[in-house]
């Protein structure tokens, strides 16, 4: 799949896109003369993307089971074959300890449950021919942690495993699996972060276009790790090699954290 004809004419479906990293993927593949169908809970916005860049607006749920069900029968209908989905929407919900069953229920199902229900749905016909695309939104949270947010923390390393499974998996066999993991974006989740802004901007938060831009260069060569902020590999590295020294410094950002406070 790799090359400069790596999406042109083929049918790709992004989920979130109705504003940020979602709008701005959709925006760069429909350019590149992919064949678009964008998906969002918020019909309106999804709507004016679609118009924008030339797609096709399919509004609703893509994490519950008969959502994901309803977008990929929808997207077929209308593009004939997914060749490449783009599995972008997540959330954010909840801090600390304290935060509730529906907030952590909701963080399972959007940003790992869903994965694995496209998933389902997309490999065996990916298997028959050969080929298909599954490009993961994690985070660079899914590396290695969001101080103060566990369930964010929790479900995008689900995010990335579930990715390298399906990676370990099926390679072999034509899927191609990428994880896209940034740290700050400039978008909506990462004004509402609060204290944490700061701390998630230290490396440069990008805009949702740099984001685009580094995973359109990342699928010519179907590197795994999408890497937005380069740094990011380092950090995960040291966690790997050193893994007490880095929980030490992460506690050390915990305390300045909590120091900000008083």
């Amino acid at each position: 799949m790799a090359g400069s004809d790596v999406v042109r004419g083929k049918g790709v479906v992004i989920t979130g896109a109705g504003r940020g990293i979602g709008r701005a993927l959709a925006t760069r593949m429909a350019a590149e003369g992919a064949r678009v169908v964008v998906n969002d809970l918020d019909a309106a916005a999804v709507s004016e993307v679609a118009a924008a860049i030339g797609g096709v607006p399919v509004p609703g749920d893509a994490a519950s089971e008969a959502g994901v069900a309803a977008l990929v029968e929808s997207a077929r209908e209308h593009l004939g074959a997914i060749d490449v989905w783009f599995a972008n929407a997540g959330i954010a919900r909840g801090f600390g300890l304290d935060m509730s069953e529906a907030d952590w229920t909701a963080s399972l199902e959007v940003n790992v449950l869903a994965h694995v229900r496209a998933a389902r749905l997309l490999v065996p016909e990916w298997l028959e021919r050969g080929s298909g695309r599954f490009v993961v939104t994690a985070s660079a949270a899914g590396l290695l942690t969001m101080l103060e947010a566990p369930a964010y923390s929790v479900t995008k390393h689900g995010a990335v495993a579930f990715a390298e499974w399906l990676s370990a998996t099926y390679r072999h066999r034509g899927i191609i699996v990428q994880a896209i993991c940034p740290q700050g974006v400039q978008t909506k989740m990462l004004e509402e972060t609060g204290p944490l802004r700061e701390l998630l901007s230290h490396d440069t938060a990008l805009t949702p276009q740099d984001v685009a831009e580094t995973v359109w260069q990342a699928l010519q060569d179907d590197r795994f790790l999408i890497l937005p902020h380069p740094e990011v590999a380092k950090y995960y590295a040291t966690r790997a090699t050193d893994t007490d020294r880095w929980l030490a410094g992460m506690n050390k950002l915990q305390r300045r954290l909590e120091a900000d406070r008083l």
